[in-house]
């Protein structure tokens, strides 16, 4: 038996694309069509199949290797291999070199004869070739597939509203669904003009790059080429065929995994349909009795490998069924859920994505952050002086002037005279990230949840522009319109109940920044200043900032140093 080298087939546009995993050992016997290996490129997962039967001899990469087509994976002793019986078969004796020439110059014999049919062929069907313009092609349609784009580092995103029915008669870039990421909605437009046929969705679905939206008929016209590209000619073909060496296959396409943003209708039964895992570490799932949607993966993109299925399975055993769920961070045991129905008439109502993502990140920051609140007041009775005089002007401008664009214009002269706030730690905990640009985050409230808009270099604004720009962030967060670019990039936030009420609060720092403050109700208070009470406008303030980056003392001066700023607003322009 001969031994073989496979190689990685074609693989389209794909280059330099990574092995996340290596289905077969060495000694192992595949059938042809059995999965290999297993290729990540930027938006799919693919296996790479076998061209062959045979015995694995030796595995020529690694986890983690780029490979592109042609790229050797692995060496095979192939079942079955009769190539020295075909050559006895056309030289009569394969020990014979002079047997061989004469076969060599017969293939070449018949493949320069095989031409001549060939030509004749094409002569035969010229005319044929020049009438097809004058007939007009047929107008067809074409029913086109349309997928969910490109989303970035986003996936299993909430379908929340289908914006066309079946029958709709739609443009190119006409909206066809709104999808809810992470922080913010987006409707996803349409590739081409047509006709909606079938809608493969509904609100509520998650759905992740490459998921099926709709169908949609579109007009074309088949050309007279590809009219008659079924009616090639038989000798063509057979003649095309002679030509090609006879020890040379053609590599089995690569086989594309079900991912969670491919798979429709996966093997896999219940949410286990939806969860990024190869067919090898399914078919090991399921001999385990292992649910996948209850594993972690360590693989690229969270993909799941065996390995995480043995751990899970190993943790299982070693903990026993009642294992310990850690969504409540830091491995703390959760809080059991009690049956409220016994005390009286109960709903349940469930929580948005963004309040569910709101939560998760909240727990996170609480329980990793050393948090440190400063709590603090100001005299801000000239800023609102200020505030009321430019109210007319504010209006002329279609600006509403609040105290905020104040607040957050004193924030950036604060981050730009203390620029320890302005950073983030760096994972490892040995290095801090210095930032040199100034864009600070607003909180706010919106029906589905809390969001953050960040208002970029606002040390380079006026308060005119930072006031037009936060009342134009707030309406798209309560549109649910916001951008990813709009919600990234934050080195300080800002959290104002503004007249809602309270004498103070303790925000949470929002890492992987180091500090964020509170603002509360101003409330009039009166204030001894030369001898005697007068009354005063106080606005009650509170800093949060993670003790790992920030002293105490840092957080005092920083505290001082705004409330100067916010009583003195001259001081905003120095």
């Amino acid at each position: 038996m001969a031994v073989e080298k496979i190689q990685v087939p074609d693989i389209g546009d794909e280059q330099e694309v990574e092995v996340i995993e290596i289905l077969v050992s060495p000694g192992d016997e595949v059938n042809e069509n059995d999965s290999l290996i297993v290729l990540e490129s930027d938006k799919a997962a693919m296996e790479i199949p076998s061209p062959k039967a045979g015995v694995i001899k030796e595995i020529l990469v690694k986890v983690g290797a780029q490979v592109s087509q042609g790229t050797e994976i692995v060496s095979m002793e192939i079942a079955g291999d009769s190539k020295g019986d075909s050559k006895s078969d056309i030289s009569g004796d394969s020990s014979s070199d002079s047997a061989e020439a004469s076969a060599a110059e017969s293939e070449k014999s018949s493949a320069a004869k095989a031409e001549e049919p060939i030509k004749e062929d094409v002569a035969k069907t010229a005319p044929a070739k020049e009438e097809a313009p004058a007939a007009k092609a047929p107008s067809v349609s074409a029913i086109q597939e349309v997928l969910v784009p490109d989303l970035g580092e986003d996936s299993d995103v909430d379908v929340i509203d289908i914006l066309v029915s079946v029958g709709d008669e739609i443009n190119k870039e006409d909206g066809l669904v709104t999808l809810e990421t992470d922080k913010a909605a987006m409707d996803v437009p349409s590739p081409a003009a047509g006709k909606v046929v079938a809608i493969k969705l509904k609100v509520g679905d998650k759905v992740s790059e490459g998921s099926l939206i709709l169908e949609l008929e579109t007009a074309g016209e088949a050309t007279a080429a590809e009219e008659s590209a079924p009616e090639k000619s038989v000798s063509n073909d057979k003649a095309v065929a002679q030509e090609k060496p006879a020890a040379v296959t053609t590599p089995a396409p690569a086989k594309p995994v079900e991912t969670p943003s491919t798979s429709r209708a996966g093997s896999a039964s219940g949410s286990d349909a939806d969860v990024y895992a190869g067919p090898a570490v399914r078919k090991l799932a399921r001999e385990l009795g292992v649910h996948l949607s209850e594993v972690s993966g360590s693989g690229a993109r969270g993909r799941i490998v065996k390995e995480d299925v043995q751990s899970f399975v190993k943790a299982r055993m070693q903990g026993g069924t009642a294992s310990v769920v850690s969504s409540s961070g830091a491995g703390l045991p959760g809080i059991e859920d009690i049956d409220f129905s016994q005390f009286g008439e109960v709903e349940e109502v469930e929580l948005t994505k963004l309040h569910r993502l709101t939560a998760q990140n909240m727990t996170r920051n609480w329980l990793n952050v050393p948090h440190v609140t400063q709590f603090d007041e100001t005299d801000v009775t000239d800023l609102e002086d200020f505030r009321q005089a430019h109210k007319a002007l504010a209006e002329k401008k279609g600006i509403k002037l609040t105290p905020l664009p104040f607040i957050v214009k004193a924030c950036a002269q604060a981050l730009a005279e203390y620029p320890q706030f302005n950073v983030s730690l760096h994972s490892s905990g040995t290095k801090l990230i210095q930032k040199k640009y100034i864009h600070i985050g607003v909180a706010v409230a919106t029906p589905a949840g809390l969001m953050v808009p960040v208002v970029k270099n606002v040390d380079k604004k006026s308060i005119w522009q930072i006031a037009a720009e936060i009342a134009e962030l707030g309406a798209k967060a309560k549109d649910r319109k916001l951008t990813k670019e709009e919600m990234q990039g934050a080195s300080f936030t800002v959290s104002s109940l503004g007249n809602i009420g309270g004498t103070g609060f303790t925000p949470i720092v929002n890492a992987p920044e180091v500090a964020i403050l509170g603002v509360s109700r101003t409330t009039v208070k009166p204030v001894y200043i030369n001898g005697e009470f007068v009354p005063r406008k106080m606005l009650p303030f509170t800093l949060s900032y993670d003790h790992r980056a920030v002293n105490g003392v840092d957080g005092g001066m920083f505290c001082t140093f705004l409330g100067s700023l916010l009583a003195d607003i001259r001081l905003l322009t120095l």
